[in-house]
């Protein structure tokens, strides 16, 4: 990448961020303008749209940025090759750290997105980081069941359920600023619950 490209992807970057950050202050997309995001990203707004085409494009690459930054970050956990209790509540502590970044109406208009626009790219990029999301977390469940520290009577789908269902509930608005001080003896209750019986 020469200084125009890197230059043009900063900029490109603080866009993103600032319509990021204002969908989630203002309470959702419609509640933004372009104008909005030009001022706070410092951005003109001739060049937002030389960048984006239009503001539904912008919010496209915004959910896309989102999602890409939070698979990135799980897997260079992952990389690091920690035991598995280690490996296990970054991945929480990750997964909550994103979830806290956004209100309740960036994931919902985020799901509506994927639903109900008939866009086979950001489909097929949602169904991607769910595969790679799924494959990080089996590659870690593996590991357990390597370390000893995951039953082997429990099968890689009860697992990814299992684990899922943990993730979401305590990422519920109400429960998450309480259950953050408690990420570590969080894990180490679920990690008791799929280890081997004595």
């Amino acid at each position: 990448m020469n200084g125009f490209e890197k230059r043009t992807q900063e900029k490109k970057n603080k866009v993103l961020e600032a319509a990021f950050h204002l969908i989630n202050a203002k309470g959702g997309i419609d509640s933004i303008t372009m104008d909005d995001i030009a001022q706070n990203s410092n951005v003109g707004k001739t060049t937002i749209f030389k960048y984006f085409g239009s503001k539904e494009n912008l919010i496209h690459e915004v959910f896309k940025y989102f999602l890409n930054q939070m698979g990135e970050t799980a897997q260079k956990i992952m990389s690091e090759n920690r035991p598995f209790e280690e490996t296990l509540i970054a991945m929480s502590q990750n997964k909550i750290h994103y979830l806290e970044k956004i209100n309740k109406q960036f994931y919902l208009e985020l799901m509506n997105f994927f639903t109900s626009k008939d866009d086979e790219g950001l489909s097929l990029m949602m169904q991607q980081y769910t595969d790679t999301s799924f494959g990080l977390m089996l590659d870690l469940f593996h590991r357990g069941r390597k370390e000893g520290k995951v039953d082997l009577k429990y099968s890689d789908e009860f697992l990814l359920v299992y684990f899922q269902a943990l993730v979401e509930g305590i990422s519920s608005p109400h429960i998450y600023p309480l259950i953050l001080p408690y990420t570590a003896q969080w894990t180490e209750l679920m990690i008791k619950g799929i280890a081997p019986g004595k």
